[in-house]
């Protein structure tokens, strides 16, 4: 049997996601302080209290679902004792999730990773203004 790890695109954000993890968990609490240092942004805040319309904005909202991801998969990591290599044999993800896998494998580092999403997110946002479209999560 083969283990996959998933990674979630946008839609699925929420005011408070990753605040329970960050103050559990060490591993966690340095990937959201190396995210808000990459993108000079305290991303964190946002994510842990902020207004949800601007959480919605796609420049934050990828960044910040990549760093709940990966502060999730560093925390089962180190829990389990084991790399993630050995847990799993292959990472996928949908749309930024890809980006996410990516991190999660060593593809990027964590600062790559969140600063390409942040650019990824602008240049979306650029391409279809706020109020001129729509996105839907399906569930």
């Amino acid at each position: 049997m083969s283990t996959a790890f998933l990674f979630p695109g946008q839609g699925s954000q929420f005011i408070g996601m990753g605040q329970e993890l960050a103050t559990s968990f060490s591993e966690a609490k340095e990937v959201f302080q190396e995210v808000d240092e990459a993108l000079n942004q305290n991303l964190s805040k946002l994510m842990f209290e902020g207004d949800e319309a601007d959480l919605r904005l796609t420049e934050n909202t990828q960044p910040a679902l990549m760093a709940v991801s990966i502060a999730a998969l560093r925390v089962l990591l180190k829990q389990g004792g084991k790399p993630l290599n050995e847990r799993a044999q292959f990472t996928a993800g949908h749309s930024l999730g890809e980006f996410t896998a990516y991190t999660g494998t060593g593809v990027f580092s964590l600062s790559q990773g969140a600063k390409l999403l942040k650019l990824r997110g602008q240049a979306m946002q650029t391409a279809v203004p706020q109020g001129l479209g729509a996105m839907a999560a399906l569930i």
